[in-house]
């Protein structure tokens, strides 16, 4: 069998799926935790609470989304 020039290798199509699962998550995370510092700046709450809740909540949902994509059947 002859392979098609122009088919990538699968193993840098998994580096960059992998790659990007790494910067998706650290966007959602940073997403959460500035969101969460803004409110709590907005509120003048002396504790962090929002911070905390939101950060939290966005490594769950970074957490979330991974596993979805690893469990994503392969084409």
């Amino acid at each position: 069998m002859q392979q098609d020039p122009n088919q990538k290798p699968k193993q840098s199509n998994s580096y960059l799926k992998y790659s990007g699962m790494a910067f998706q998550m650290g966007a959602i995370i940073a997403i959460g935790v500035f969101g969460g510092r803004k409110l709590d700046e907005i509120f003048g709450l002396s504790k962090p609470i929002f911070t905390l809740v939101l950060s939290l909540v966005s490594v769950a949902a970074g957490i979330w989304l991974a596993i979805k994509d690893f469990l994503k059947p392969k084409k």
